[in-house]
């Protein structure tokens, strides 16, 4: 399938993707987990009594990965194939989690490929998102052909989603700090308009993943044994269940708590950062670890209104699709009127 824009939000925790269909707006989204894939897997061979896994192999520089929905969530020894470091994007499981993104909305050919990255690292990195994914890829699956890249400011795409689905909320004429609570990092813009405040827009290590590991490491602390698999922690808070271990049903809720001193460590960073906010029409608060950090914005913030997206999951992807169009668009009709 051709399409003329694909955008991806290639996240720590989750790998999300808006497209076109027709005049309908698809997306797609599956856990930012890239496994090798196992060569001798049984799974299959339990059709018609077991329901198969949603998954497929991408294959990066000769190795091949397990991508998809379906993908296991925890592993024998605690490491489910989740990287999280800043140098994430120039990972092979980075390439692998946006290839199994083409192959799972059956993209084949795409004018213009929206990615995003964090604030703060946008500058060391979007050079090598543009060089190394413009042109033909190759994933295991036959070539997929895309024209150009563009890396954006992963706020920026909730920012763009926020104008384009907020209504009146969205205030052209002042500012609105735009915070994207994500699985590895915390970041933020302030934005006039969709001009970027550069001194008071940023981001910090202190997303999602950093309260899990508070809660794993309490948990460990109380049961006196080790919990690595904060995956099955994300899935239980988000489901709001409790967490099995040791056939034991454990209570989240007074572990999270506990764990508040992380979140207030991160939204004090962003404080010291964006400094007064008498000229704030409001704060935009996104990504899918938004209602972790929810009480503690609000907290911070309390004369400022809030505004909690919806499916704050896909803002980001919606909103780089938007930009990808809207670039798009002029350069097209720059190269027609220069014709």
């Amino acid at each position: 399938m051709k399409v003329p824009v694909f955008a991806v939000d290639v996240g720590y925790g989750n790998t999300k993707s808006a497209f076109r269909m027709g005049s309908d707006l698809a997306t797609q989204m599956f856990p930012s987990l890239a496994p090798i894939a196992v060569s001798d897997a049984v799974s299959g061979f339990g059709q018609g009594v077991l329901h198969a896994r949603r998954v497929a192999p991408i294959e990066v520089d000769g190795t091949t990965y397990e991508i998809g929905p379906g993908v296991e969530l925890s592993s024998a020894y605690g490491n489910a194939g989740r990287t999280l470091s800043e140098d994430f994007c120039r990972t092979p499981n980075y390439a692998a989690l946006l290839g199994g993104s083409l192959f799972f909305a059956g993209v084949t050919e795409v004018e213009r490929m929206v990615l995003g990255l964090p604030v703060h690292s946008i500058t060391k990195y979007s050079a090598h998102l543009r060089d190394t994914f413009t042109g033909t890829l190759n994933f295991g699956h036959g070539p997929i052909k895309v024209g150009s890249v563009k890396v954006v400011p992963q706020p920026l795409g909730s920012l763009v989603s926020f104008s384009e689905y907020g209504g009146s909320r969205f205030d052209r004429e002042n500012a609105h700090l735009v915070i994207d609570v994500g699985y590895f990092t915390t970041d933020w813009v302030v934005a006039h308009g969709f001009t970027m405040n550069d001194r008071r827009s940023g981001g910090a290590p202190g997303g999602a993943s950093h309260v899990y590991k508070s809660i794993a490491a309490l948990i460990a602390k109380k049961e006196d044994e080790p919990v690595d698999d904060i995956e099955r922690i994300d899935k239980c808070l988000r489901e709001k269940k409790p967490l099995l271990f040791y056939g034991k049903d454990i209570d989240l809720a007074p572990f999270l708590e506990q764990s508040q001193a992380v979140v207030n460590a991160t939204v004090k960073d962003m404080q010291n950062r964006v400094g007064r906010t008498a000229d704030l029409r409001s704060i935009v608060l996104t990504g899918g670890g938004a209602s972790l950090y929810e009480p503690a914005i609000r907290a911070a913030f309390p004369r400022v209104h809030l505004d909690v997206l919806d499916a704050p999951c896909y803002a980001n992807a919606k909103g780089f699709l938007i930009v990808g169009e809207s670039t798009l668009a002029r350069e097209r009709k720059a190269i027609g009127a220069a014709a």
